[in-house]
């Protein structure tokens, strides 16, 4: 079989001199997993936190993870919990790539890292969806607003994740984590944060202790959708999954609603019905009918996405200035976190 060539590979790039490592030792590993030879090594464009590869070998193409290089905050970039939660929902109807191997050996590429299947599919980053027909947007909407409910109905024990984080009072919890990480990657003021920090801890709604599995990150372009039909066949990226209330991960994969197109790809401002795309009143309805629920986000979900989110991009900033961040846009993405705090507080004044 011949090889791609990199004109055929869009989503990639050469190695970024930062994330450059010996192959020999990863060759070795290949080889004890029966994947055959290392024919070639690229980048995925993606991956803010944790460095995302392209493994062409003998037995077929995989996607390989792997912690930064650096110092890393507490408990971040643990690739280790990324794999198990694939391999357990493997088990499940949700849609993810098939775990292939880890390695926790950081003597084999620096890091720890882990192999998956790569699939072949669409990735949309643009939530306004320009390059689809104004009547298969919604399709698109509704195709991860079904992904979302199928892994939030899940039971967690039922696949062996019961000690996958602790059950309760999520909110409460995340407040002090993402706090506690401002205070550990701050390179600068930001107001917004500080605020929200405040005043999210006296808002958490009274029935918070529900716990699912929560992705953390549950955007659309964490998704991959089948070639043709509005279906997701791979959830990404699961670096923030954990134990936790399933409307913070609704909350936060309504970002794109509350913010504008301008900050961080958001559709708030459109004309929505004339682009084809549901409101965020339909997209939770649609949500609640699919996992049986009676309530839906209030402006404390979205603030708190925006927080933790504001929080995590501070931290990418910091990788930037420190010079291991994963992509060569962290510095300007990293720039948003002031932007997403301020719409943060703006929403948490509104339901004051």
């Amino acid at each position: 079989m011949t090889a791609p060539s990199p004109s055929d590979l869009p989503e990639t790039i050469p190695v970024r001199e930062a994330h450059r490592f010996p192959t020999e030792a990863l060759e070795a590993f290949l080889a004890q997993q029966g994947l055959g030879r290392l024919n070639e090594l690229r980048q995925m464009r993606g991956g803010q936190s944790n460095p995302t590869f392209l493994v062409m070998a003998e037995a077929g193409e995989y996607v390989l993870r792997k912690q930064p290089p650096g110092k890393l905050l507490p408990s971040a970039h643990a690739v280790d919990r990324e794999f198990r939660v694939l391999q357990a929902l493997s088990r499940t109807d949700v849609p993810v790539p098939q775990a292939v191997a880890y390695c926790a050996d950081p003597g084999v590429i620096g890091t720890p890292f882990y192999l998956m299947e790569r699939l072949h599919g669409r990735v949309f980053w643009d939530p306004m969806l320009p390059e689809l027909p104004r009547e298969e947007r919604a399709g698109i909407y509704y195709g991860m607003n079904e992904a979302l409910a199928r892994l939030h109905l899940v039971d967690p024990a039922a696949i062996g994740l019961s000690d996958f984080g602790r059950a309760g009072n999520y909110f409460q919890r995340q407040i002090e984590r993402w706090s506690k990480q401002w205070v550990a990657s701050k390179t600068r003021e930001n107001v917004a944060i500080d605020r929200l920090a405040e005043w999210l801890p006296a808002h958490i709604p009274a029935d918070s202790d529900e716990t699912r599995i929560v992705h953390g990150d549950f955007r659309l372009d964490n998704m991959i959708f089948h070639k043709t039909e509005p279906r997701v066949i791979g959830i990404i990226d699961w670096e923030l999954a954990t134990l936790g209330h399933p409307l913070a991960d609704l909350g936060y994969n309504c970002i794109a609603y509350n913010t504008a197109p301008t900050a961080y790809r958001g559709v708030l401002g459109r004309d929505l019905p004339a682009l084809g795309i549901p409101t965020q009143d339909e997209y939770v309805r649609r949500y609640c009918e699919r996992t049986g629920r009676s309530d839906g986000i209030t402006p404390f979900h979205v603030a708190f996405a925006l927080f933790r989110l504001a929080v995590i991009l501070e931290g990418v900033l910091a990788r930037a200035q420190a010079g291991n961040a994963s992509s060569d846009e962290a510095s300007q993405k990293g720039a948003l976190g002031i932007a997403l705090a301020e719409r943060g507080w703006e929403l948490a004044q509104s339901q004051a």
